[in-house]
């Protein structure tokens, strides 16, 4: 399925503060790592797109269908809550709309959207290759008459901020069901939202727990070799057996065969005699 190869995971590598605005936090595993939005962003509609961006961001900051997205560090990350995590999201697997936002709205682009058209959509294709292009042929023109109508912001995230903020994943996602109805349209972002949601069932373990768990996983391994070549000896078997009896099949039917055709002859050689 689609949806399991969406490619979407936390990013674990360190990158280059943006702005004073954003960091990037480095963890071990189960630790947070996101862009630092202290306060609910001051999220201004994208004219004529079903998008919003934070003017006073130092960072390309937007919204989209229900869910918060970040260009930042020549990667896309999305968020169900303002100030993260953030997950990476694969550029196969970014919504078009978020692509489509012209550059002026990009608060900190980077160096190579240069002598962009300012009112133009980033040139994705060639930052992406031709791969890319190919599978996302007209992604660039659409009607603008047929944009769908914008998500509703969830504002009641303005009222946790600083040391009230939602750290826990599980915490996040019971106050958005609470106090946020809405669901995603675009079946990208539904993607991203249920990856999201699914990773945020799963229990966090610790590292002496996944390093329990690999070895664990290599004694299963390991154990089931011996199972699979037993398996393979006894296909092996199963099919020498197989060939044997339809060589016996194949022999007999031509001795049959041969036996019936011997017979012809004869019968043929008789009434010949009995003609004369």
């Amino acid at each position: 399925m689609r949806t399991l190869i969406v490619v979407m995971s936390l990013l674990l590598l360190p990158l280059s503060p943006a702005a004073a605005q954003v960091s990037i936090q480095i963890g071990l595993p189960g630790i947070h790592i996101g862009i630092n939005q202290p306060v609910y962003p001051q999220l201004v509609q994208v004219p004529g797109y079903p998008v919003y961006y934070d003017p006073s961001a130092g960072s390309n900051y937007f919204f989209y269908d229900g869910l918060y997205w970040v260009y930042q560090g020549d990667s896309w990350y999305a968020s169900d809550w303002y100030n993260g995590p953030w997950a990476l999201v694969s550029p196969q697997f970014v919504p078009v709309f978020i692509l489509r936002v012209p550059v002026r709205y990009y608060r900190h682009p980077p160096a190579y959207f240069r002598g962009w058209q300012p009112e133009g959509p980033p040139r994705w294709g060639e930052r992406w290759g031709h791969d890319w292009e190919r599978e996302h042929g007209g992604w660039d023109r659409w009607d603008h008459a047929q944009a769908p109508r914008p998500a509703p912001l969830p504002v009641y995230q303005r009222e946790y901020a600083g040391d009230r903020y939602p750290q826990a994943p599980q915490q996040q996602q019971e106050l958005r069901t609470r106090h946020y109805s809405y669901k995603p349209s675009d079946a990208e972002v539904r993607r991203v939202d249920e990856a999201q949601a699914a990773r945020v069932k799963q229990p966090e373990r610790s590292p002496q727990q996944q390093s329990q768990q690999q070895q664990g996983h290599q004694q299963e391994q390991v154990q089931q070799q011996p199972k699979d070549k037993q398996q393979a000896q006894q296909q092996q078997g199963k099919q020498q057996e197989q060939a044997k009896q339809q060589q016996g099949k194949q022999q007999e039917q031509a001795k049959q065969q041969a036996q019936q055709q011997q017979g012809h002859q004869q019968d043929h050689d008789q009434k010949n005699d009995h003609d004369k």
